[in-house]
């Protein structure tokens, strides 16, 4: 009968050990931050002297089980922190710290369309000497010499005047920049949007009728923004027509 009674009293006391094992663990939650203890840190790992690990999430937040006989510590980067004694800690619910990191954050960008107006002040004042360019020509004013061709003006002078080759690209360049402007004021009243707005339409019909009917710049140039919108009901109007016939 005793081995009996022997094995129920070490069956008791090894429960009583396992319940005391149980009820000495306990919950340590927290928030790890950079060196402003201001921004969170995510991906840090947290780690008891007993074993046990977890890591902080997008919000720098933790909650790890340990011994009340443990110490947790902190590592991001393979830097590790000092280890704090569980017994020491006055608060396991709000067990913040800050580690010797910084974290840059970028400031929020708010992304505006960009405005045809100032693009071409931008324009005009970049390529100022290419728009105010004026192909050079003789003064009529000025006199002439039986054996010369003016007054006061050589051969290398008048070659340099009338270097016809340069002459020509710039004023094919202006001409360029010119178009460059007159198509982008055309997309700035005649714009996607607008159309839309107007017609209903979407892709791929929106695309069609936009290069059917893109008006021309001295059309876009003559209309207010109530005949250019009336321009755009009739055009489309014209347009359905135009693609039921088709569908037939």
């Amino acid at each position: 009968m005793a081995p009996f009674y022997l094995k129920r009293l070490l069956l008791f006391f090894s429960s009583l050990i396992t319940c005391a094992t149980v009820y000495s663990q306990v919950t340590v939650s927290g928030t790890v931050y950079d060196i402003t203890k201001k921004t969170p840190v995510e991906a840090v790992s947290v780690v008891s002297t007993s074993g046990s690990g977890t890591i902080t999430d997008a919000l720098g937040r933790y909650t790890i089980m340990v011994r009340e006989s443990d110490s947790i510590y902190f590592s991001y980067q393979n830097k590790p922190t000092p280890k704090y004694p569980i017994t020491v800690i006055g608060n396991l619910e709000a067990f913040d710290i800050s580690i010797m990191i910084r974290i840059a954050v970028l400031p929020t960008v708010f992304v505006k369309p960009r405005s045809y107006i100032l693009d071409s002040l931008q324009n005009r004042q970049d390529y100022s000497k290419i728009f105010g360019y004026q192909e050079p020509r003789l003064k009529s004013s000025m006199s002439t010499t039986p054996g010369g061709i003016g007054a006061g003006l050589d051969l290398g002078e008048l070659i340099g005047m009338f270097n016809f080759k340069k002459i020509r690209r710039t004023l094919s360049f202006q001409n360029r920049l010119l178009e460059e402007e007159q198509d982008k004021y055309i997309n700035h009243r005649f714009s996607k949007s607008l159309v839309k707005e107007l017609t209903g339409l979407e892709s791929p019909g929106l695309e069609t009728f936009m290069k059917m009917y893109r008006p021309p710049y001295e059309v876009v140039l003559m209309l207010n923004e109530l005949e250019l919108g009336k321009y755009i009901q009739d055009t489309h109007k014209r347009f359905l027509k135009t693609s039921s016939q088709n569908d037939e």
